[in-house]
C-alpha cells in the first residue's frame, strides 16, 4: 500500500493525482444531481473535435483523458522505481512517462468517445422556420394576402400542409409551385412567391 501511495505521489503521477479527485468528486456530484454534465460551448467543441475527442461532453473526454492519463503514469513511475536505474536517470525517463502515458491516454479515449457519442447525441428539433427557402405546392384554390395553403416536404421526407401568404397579386391556385421566403411569426404563416421549375430546370 505504501509503495502505491508513493508512486501516486511521485512525478509524473502527481502531476495527475490531484486532477483525478477533482474528477472524482465532480462526478459524484453528478451522480448526486448537485451538478450537471457539462455541455459543449463553440471552442469547447472545436478543440475536442481537433484532437479527434468531439461528440460528447468536454467533461466527459477530459475525464477520460486524466484517469488514463493517471494509470499510464502509475505503471510507468512503477516500473521505473523498480529498475533499480540511477535517479538521474529515472528522472529523466520519467518526462518520457509523461508524454507516452498523455498520448496513450488520448488514443484510449478517442476509442472509448467513438462508442460514447451515440449517447449524447442531441437530436435537432424540427422548427418551422426549416421550411424556409423550400418549393411548396398550393393546395386552395387562390393565395393572397389574407389566405392560402400550401403543401410543403420537410427535409426527412414527410410533408405538412401549411398557411402561406403571398404579398403580390400573381395567380397562384391548386398545383401552383412557389417558394418560401419568410415565415410570418406573429401570423403563424409563411410568405411565398411563384416559381416556375420548369424553367429553373432548363
Amino acid at each position: 500500500m505504501r509503495e502505491f501511495v508513493d508512486a501516486a505521489l511521485s512525478f509524473p503521477t502527481a502531476l495527475f493525482t490531484f486532477l483525478l479527485a477533482v474528477v472524482v468528486v465532480y462526478w459524484l456530484l453528478v451522480a448526486f444531481g448537485v451538478s450537471d454534465v457539462d455541455g459543449l460551448d463553440g471552442s469547447g467543441e472545436q478543440a475536442l473535435s481537433g484532437a479527434g475527442l468531439g461528440g460528447v461532453p468536454i467533461s466527459v473526454a477530459l475525464s477520460l483523458v486524466i484517469a488514463f492519463s493517471w494509470f499510464g503514469c502509475l505503471a510507468g513511475t512503477v516500473l521505473l522505481t523498480g529498475s533499480g536505474l540511477p535517479a538521474v536517470a529515472a528522472t529523466a525517463l520519467s518526462f518520457g512517462v509523461l508524454i507516452a502515458a498523455v498520448l496513450l491516454a488520448t488514443l484510449l479515449t478517442r476509442v472509448v468517445v467513438v462508442s460514447l457519442r451515440g449517447f449524447f447525441h442531441e437530436e435537432r428539433v424540427p422548427t418551422r422556420t426549416d421550411f424556409v427557402g423550400r418549393v411548396c405546392v398550393v393546395r386552395t384554390g387562390r393565395v393572397d394576402q389574407h389566405f392560402g395553403q400550401a403543401e410543403v416536404a420537410a427535409e426527412d421526407g414527410s410533408t405538412a400542409i401549411v398557411q402561406v401568404r403571398q404579398a403580390g397579386a400573381d395567380p397562384l391556385g391548386p398545383g401552383s409551385t412557389a417558394v418560401i421566403h419568410d415565415y410570418d411569426a406573429d401570423g403563424e404563416f409563411f410568405w411565398i412567391v411563384p416559381v416556375d421549375l420548369d424553367f429553373l430546370k432548363s
